[in-house]
């Protein structure tokens, strides 16, 4: 191992792209665990609309994890909607997580396609832990995101550079955080020694394959009860709450109050969701440590590669 760092594997792609099933498979080959890296993932009973894969809890000695397909997965299905977590405290959960998996012999696989919370764990970022204020919050929804948007290049165009301007929620966070410590956002993002020896996989998928895909996943969810998970869950946390944010849930608001049909709700989400998978792509293909491979066997080379350095 590099400067005495324990060895870790970062699986990314764009939603769609496979990249979970390919991680089951090499966390039962090399001996890992999975720590999830998925904003959106991290929350129960949203299993349909997020894809969370079906598993089941158990409890070990010191430990309760989530088994999908006999692999032990941490940060998945296992938050509560009604307190969503910052990403300080996602990267302190992960980093911890991942030093536990190591310190037991396994290999740590982080994956997911939500770019901030993978950035945040390999890069080590030491982000400001200001916790979530309702009131600032409640002021800024009441406007536009391109307004939004506009604020924070005045305020933080380092931070505004990063970000797609349509990202409301990483634009709120920041001028959350802007408002009150008084500092860029960016500024406070500082980067620290990483604790881990990374090798970073991307998922390869021809772009109309990957649109293929997302279609198909639309169309499975409706068929798994995607209307009543979202119904169940604006019932119990209004249609305000973060989670009703996400892809899905969102585009069937107007349908659910009548200003659109099925049929339209369901294109919207299609669309958003391809929209969604190429900005993905965009904030993924700026790190050019991470390697784009399209084969479950250039995979396996390149990891049994990693681990043979020293």
């Amino acid at each position: 191992m590099r400067k005495g760092k324990p060895k870790a594997i970062v699986i990314v792609g764009p939603t769609a792209s496979g990249k979970t099933s390919l991680a089951i498979q090499l966390a039962r080959e090399f001996n890992g665990e999975i720590v999830s890296a998925d904003s959106r993932q991290l929350y129960r009973g949203t299993d349909i609309c997020t894809d969370i894969p079906s598993g089941k809890w158990r409890a070990f000695k010191r430990r309760r994890a989530y088994l999908v397909g006999g692999v032990p997965h941490y940060l998945l299905n296992s938050e509560s909607p009604a307190r969503p977590i910052t990403v300080s405290e996602y990267r302190r959960r992960a980093v911890w997580r991942l030093r536990e998996i190591a310190s037991r012999g396994k290999l740590p696989f982080l994956v997911g396609g939500t770019g901030l919370y993978i950035r945040a764990v390999v890069d080590n970022f030491l982000i400001p832990a200001v916790e979530p204020q309702p009131k600032i919050r409640a002021k800024l929804e009441c406007s536009s995101t391109v307004k939004l948007y506009s604020t924070l290049r005045r305020l933080d165009p380092e931070y505004a550079a990063r970000i797609s301007p349509g990202n409301r929620r990483y634009i709120i966070r920041a001028l959350e955080v802007i408002k009150i410590t008084g500092k860029p956002f960016s500024a406070q993002q500082k980067i620290q020694t990483p604790q881990f020896d990374w090798f970073q996989i991307g998922v390869d998928r021809p772009r109309q394959l990957l649109y293929s895909r997302i279609d198909q996943r639309v169309e499975q969810m409706v068929e798994r009860g995607l209307l009543k998970e979202t119904e169940r869950l604006a019932r119990r946390y209004g249609w305000s709450a973060q989670i009703m944010s996400s892809l899905g849930y969102k585009q069937l608001h107007d349908f659910f109050i009548g200003k659109i049909s099925l049929a339209d709700a369901l294109n919207l989400i299609k669309r958003d969701t391809r929209h969604y998978a190429r900005r993905q792509l965009t904030w993924l293909r700026r790190d050019n440590r991470v390697k784009w491979v399209d084969s479950a066997t250039k995979v396996r080379l390149l990891i049994t590669q990693f681990l043979k350095q020293t």
